[in-house]
């Protein structure tokens, strides 16, 4: 890149930052006065003049300043050489407030409500994805002599419980070899091979525990099999009145982003952008490919462990925000929420 283009990006860069600050749109003389650029007032003129012209930067009416567009947020954004770190104790508070959760429902709430509070956006989490989880540990416990309930717990920390009614009452005994055969059967394996071996296990089992391992098998399999919805956790939506300005009225306003965010299958088919941890991807704009968000980017990364995608976190907010910031903090949030999970 020649060092014209260079100057330019500068200023660019520096009509983003302000503008993120200020909501206002930014003339020359407010960035000569304000940075340090090393030209002259009609250099920058020129400079801006040839970004309108690229379609980097807009003018909201005549004689204003400039504000940038959604290809200038792509370009600053796709410069941003490095993650902007947190502060030991910025991280040393995440990690806290996330191991303190009691259940992953908890972590998850905890999860958006600490992204909504760093980032003063709306922040969403989806709930580990059951196709990648692999069997923790599976526990059958006898309620009476007819009726178990079933607890299976997944390495990503999701846990699902099913009630199983027998015919017949199963003794103590009948109950521990149950409990060692399907722990057997199950232990360590991926979801999606676990239905199997537990539908090899109805076909191999003695006559005498026939009838009580087809029921269990039959309960079981219908719990490992992926199941059609995703579940999302949504915090922070006040943070849109902040941002009310930010959401013209012919786009809808910010009642249209607000139905957006109210449909699930809109928020992760955003999500889906992200299939891997430890990168970050920005959509901005047009490229969230949904009209009512038009006025939005979505910022979002996967969380997990050990190379696992256990499911995806993000903010969704006006394009006017703190990318290098947002950025970090999600980034932040993810790694923490993918540590504590598979601690449990």
């Amino acid at each position: 890149m020649s060092s014209t283009d260079d100057r330019r990006f500068e200023i660019l860069h520096a009509i983003v930052t302000d503008f993120v600050g200020t909501h206002e749109p930014i003339g020359s003389k407010a960035l000569v006065d304000r940075h340090h650029l090393g030209v002259s007032s009609a250099t920058v003129r020129n400079d801006m003049a040839v970004l309108e012209e690229q379609g980097y930067i807009t003018q909201t009416h005549t004689s204003s300043g400039r504000v940038p567009t959604d290809k200038g947020y792509r370009l600053f954004v796709d410069r941003i050489s490095e993650i902007k770190p947190l502060s030991a104790a910025e991280r040393r508070a995440i990690l806290s407030v996330l191991d303190s959760g009691v259940d992953l429902d908890d972590v998850l709430r905890r999860s958006v409500k600490l992204l909504a509070q760093l980032t003063r956006q709306v922040a969403v989490i989806q709930y580990p994805v059951l196709s990648t989880a692999r069997v923790r540990h599976l526990e059958v416990v006898a309620l009476s002599p007819t009726r178990l309930l079933l607890v299976v717990i997944t390495d990503n920390g999701r846990v699902e419980q099913r009630m199983v009614t027998l015919r017949e009452g199963a003794d103590d005994d009948t109950l521990v070899r149950l409990r060692t055969m399907f722990s057997q059967a199950l232990d360590g394996q991926r979801l999606e091979d676990a239905s199997v071996a537990v539908a090899d296990l109805a076909s191999q089992t003695p006559p005498e525990l026939q009838e009580p391992v087809v029921t269990i098998a039959t309960v079981l399999v219908e719990t490992l099999v992926e199941r059609g919805e995703d579940r999302l956790v949504l915090g922070g939506t006040s943070n849109l009145a902040r941002s009310a300005a930010d959401f013209t009225p012919a786009t809808g306003g910010m009642d249209t982003v607000l139905e957006a965010l109210e449909e699930q299958v809109v928020v992760l088919k955003l999500l889906a952008h992200t299939q891997r941890t430890g990168q970050v991807t920005v959509q901005i704009g047009e490229e969230t490919n949904t009209e009512n968000l038009r006025n939005t980017s979505v910022v979002s990364t996967g969380y997990g462990a050990s190379g696992t995608v256990f499911g995806s976190v993000g903010v969704v907010g006006p394009t006017r925000m703190d990318y290098p910031g947002t950025i970090a903090s999600v980034a932040a949030v993810a790694k923490y929420v993918g540590e504590v999970l598979a601690d449990r």
